[in-house]
């Protein structure tokens, strides 16, 4: 797709957040001039950043996974596939910056545990169930199976879970599936599809991405059980509103180093594979290194603007208005849960992999699922997403109260709705929750939630925000099955 087409679809995901901030900072909560325009630069540098991001995913990330899977199992090697699968899934996600975040929140709540095993564990769950998911499109295994005996496996751990870690786990699994993540294992998952699937349909391809993101959330709870004693957990003051934004410049030696470290280990199998496996021309070399380069400075420019601004504009609004909610209730605390779902309903159209995903879903599809359509229900998802975190803020009812439902509905739904649908759909539920969600919502969220009088923890957020996706997707997939079935 054309750069400048890439720079239009992206500029109208992001004005309309920048539109709602301006309107709240103006009129609903006040913000200062200084960080309504620091925020408006970030704006900018995340609509260019992204633009440069998708058009290297484009030219360089998604061929090489895609080549990547070809190679590999027309070596009709198995076990080769699977152990290169999980040393992928591992390398790429121990450089994801969302897991450096999610690691360092976690830090600071739990200052005895190791971050740095926080990482591998979470590593180790994304190798391990990457690795079973190209297992389940080689021997052709049903998705809503393997999805049915994970989260079964995943609540009754869960029940014994008494450390406070259940919602950091299902944030990292919302976490995990980031800008470079993302791309690579849905290319990977599509090549690996495209040489087993002699029909040469694509379906399976979708639902890797879903089968990864329950393995950081079995690895977490496995890592509080077995790793975190009890009463580790701190009470940190974060409720002070005062917001640091602007500091682009002083932040980029940081977000370069991040950047690199996010592409440093792709670039790495990129050499080796191409030395041992691709063998590719000069000419598809060259192009995948400048989809690398512009992936490098899309990256780049994108988390500048999201740490430089977007993260503590978020903050702050969700202090401000979370104090008044505190202190005055009513109408207030609608405005919060409101002010959360538009948000919510805004953001996730700006996520990288989002736009990843439903491209592919688009192209696999022959256009007969539209992109449009499925961002209509994705947002609907996450916006109802978003609220409900924001009323167990308000309330302080437990997580797990909305989770074991949500989850019982979504693998039902898997049961009755088209196949390739609740591929997409546990797809979508990993990438929905992105570095923006997990900046600016999450962010909003911790700011609310810190000065709520029940002392709602902020964790959790995330991990609606990765549920409530696979319910709208389905159901969108059931309207599809029937409109079909009438014609």
């Amino acid at each position: 797709m054309n750069i400048l087409v890439k720079l239009r679809e992206t500029t109208l995901s992001v004005v309309p957040i920048v539109v709602i901030v301006f309107l709240m900072g103006f009129f609903v909560v006040p913000l200062p001039g200084k960080i309504l325009l620091d925020f408006f630069v970030g704006a900018v540098l995340l609509i260019i950043g992204l633009t440069f991001f998708l058009h290297g995913v484009d030219v360089g990330i998604m061929p090489f996974g895609e080549q990547c899977g070809n190679k590999l199992t027309q070596k009709q090697n198995l076990t080769l596939l699977l152990i290169a699968s999980f040393f992928i899934g591992f390398l790429v996600t121990v450089a994801e910056p969302d897991i450096q975040v999610l690691s360092n929140q976690v830090k600071g709540i739990y200052p005895s545990v190791n971050r740095q095993l926080i990482i591998v564990m979470i590593a180790l769950g994304i190798g391990i169930f990457m690795t079973l998911g190209l297992l389940k499109i080689v021997l052709n295994i049903p998705l809503h199976l393997i999805l049915l005996f994970s989260y079964l496996l995943i609540f009754v751990l869960a029940f014994f879970e008494q450390n406070g870690f259940t919602s950091i786990a299902f944030d990292s699994g919302g976490a995990t599936t980031g800008p470079m993540t993302v791309p690579f294992i849905m290319a990977l998952g599509l090549g690996v599809s495209r040489s087993f699937q002699s029909s040469g349909n694509d379906d399976s391809s979708f639902g890797l991405t879903g089968i990864s993101s329950a393995g950081p959330v079995l690895a977490m709870i496995l890592f509080s059980l077995f790793f975190v004693g009890n009463g580790t957990a701190v009470c940190s003051d974060v409720s002070s509103v005062e917001c640091e934004t602007g500091n682009f410049l002083s932040i980029l030696p940081e977000i370069t180093s991040e950047a690199l470290m996010s592409l440093g280990p792709l670039l790495f199998m990129f050499i080796v594979f191409q030395i041992f496996l691709l063998k590719m021309s000069v000419i598809k070399f060259a192009r995948v290194a400048v989809g690398f380069l512009y992936a490098f400075l899309g990256l780049v420019i994108f988390l500048c603007g999201v740490n430089g601004a977007f993260m503590e504009t978020g903050r702050t609004l969700g202090i401000l208005i979370g104090e008044k909610s505190a202190d005055m209730g009513g109408i207030w605390s609608v405005i919060l849960v409101v002010s959360g779902i538009i948000f919510g309903a805004i953001v996730v159209c700006a996520e990288p992999a989002v736009w990843a995903l439903t491209n592919q879903v688009e192209e696999v599809s022959g256009g007969t699922i539209r992109r449009k359509m499925l961002l209509v229900f994705l947002a609907s998802g996450v916006s109802v997403s978003v609220g409900i975190a924001l009323l167990k803020t308000i309330f302080g009812f437990s997580l797990m109260a909305v989770l074991v439902p949500g989850y019982s509905l979504a693998i039902i739904l898997s049961f009755l709705c088209p196949k390739l649908f609740v591929g997409i759909a546990f797809d979508s539920g990993g990438v929905a929750s992105g570095p923006i969600s997990s900046t600016f919502v999450l962010s909003f969220a911790v700011g609310a939630s810190n000065v709520s009088s029940n002392g709602s923890d902020p964790f959790g957020v995330l991990a609606l925000i990765a549920m409530f996706p696979l319910i709208a997707i389905q159901i969108l997939g059931l309207i599809y099955g029937n409109k079909r079935k009438a014609i």
